[in-house]
């Protein structure tokens, strides 16, 4: 098996799940009470989110982790065993190919995926093996991911830990810095447990569906590759410098674009959370227009009913869209009122010549 469309996880048998759609689907996007989920996933120790539906590549070889480095936007090379960080695969424009997220258990490096993005990395890492003493697998056959905000009991496989909101070594936050970071409230795991034990494994596991990540997903501003991103996202777009790219490494591709806008330019669009009106009892598709007027000036990416925030987004912006603008967000007949919260400031980028302060922040000391 790899991650293709059709896949529907055992655990949708249980009751009460429903399942999700988009790029969800084949999981549960809840089991009867999204908000009680919610809670339990946030405050209870033990509550797993079904994920089997995300792809695992690996590769090794005593090549693997140089190797990677050179591709990609992030330096692997020393990487400890089971610490938990991210990447990024660039195209030559630096826009955003594939993000996955990457641990390695001192043997092995592996590469948590999304669906849609499984194969093509997977394919584009074979080709690009050459003399290499590395090897590169799709093993979603024999694994199985499970989110959750800590460890589980019995998941005893390569875990994935979230470096999000922490500032990476040549990272740098291109996030407003008014109070704390709102992801320093989350933390998250992605565990993988043999695909044939998924249903064994989580028998006696309280679970949450993918709408009660999602929620805490986008109250930390955290982006998700699919969701946030399109063929024409940049990483400075949503914030990923700070825990995908170093800025200080070798030559790979997409680093023209990646140092050009950071010094000299600014990122065309910048990511925003919204607070959405909470009297329509709907919440918005991903797609949806962003208004400012009869302007649109950007996208939904992302939504859901947060337990205590309420109805909350993200959306892409034009970097020139005014902080202070009125907001409405359109789809079709439904109009909702928004309130933007600033992830991206307008101004973010073209840091040659400025002060290092204000939102654009290297490493924390």
């Amino acid at each position: 098996m790899s991650a293709v469309t059709g896949y529907r996880s055992p655990l949708l048998a249980r009751p009460g799940a429903v399942e999700a759609g988009g790029a969800d689907r084949g999981v549960a996007a809840h089991y009867g009470d999204p908000l009680r989920e919610q809670r339990a996933l946030e405050r209870t120790p033990g509550t797993v989110v079904d994920l089997s539906h995300k792809g695992v590549v690996t590769v090794t070889g005593p090549d693997r982790l140089s190797w990677l480095t050179t591709l990609s936007s992030q330096v692997l090379t020393g990487l400890a065993p089971g610490q938990g960080t991210e990447t990024l695969f660039l195209s030559v424009q630096g826009r955003i190919e594939t993000a996955p997220h990457v641990v390695d258990d001192g043997a092995t490096t592996w590469l948590i995926t999304e669906a849609g993005e499984t194969a093509p990395l997977a394919g584009w890492l074979e080709s690009m093996r050459f003399a290499l003493r590395v090897e590169v697998a799709d093993r979603t056959a024999d694994w199985a991911v499970l989110g959750a905000t800590g460890p589980v009991p019995g998941a005893d496989g390569p875990s994935w830990r979230d470096p999000w909101p922490g500032i990476a070594p040549g990272g740098w936050s291109y996030a407003h810095p008014e109070g704390p970071h709102p992801g320093e409230r989350r933390t998250w795991w992605e565990h993988l447990v043999p695909r044939a034990e998924l249903e064994v494994r989580t028998r006696d596991l309280p679970l949450a569906g993918v709408w009660a990540a999602e929620a805490l997903r986008i109250a930390a501003w955290r982006p998700r590759w699919g969701a946030e991103t399109d063929e024409r996202t940049i990483p400075h777009e949503l914030d990923l410098l700070r825990t995908a790219v170093h800025l200080a490494k070798g030559c790979y591709k997409g680093q023209e674009t990646i140092a050009r806008v950071h010094n000299l330019g600014h990122p065309p669009r910048r990511l925003v959370l919204l607070d959405l009106d909470g009297s329509e009892h709907t919440l918005p598709p991903a797609g949806a227009e962003v208004r400012a007027g009869e302007r649109v000036v950007g996208r939904v990416t992302s939504a859901q009913l947060h337990h205590e925030e309420g109805p909350i987004a993200l959306a892409v912006l034009k970097r020139t869209t005014d902080p202070a603008a009125v907001l409405e967000v359109v789809d079709g007949n439904e109009r909702w009122a928004a309130a933007q919260q600033v992830i991206v400031a307008p101004d973010a980028g073209q840091v040659v010549g400025r002060r290092q302060g204000g939102f654009l922040r290297g490493p924390r000391a």
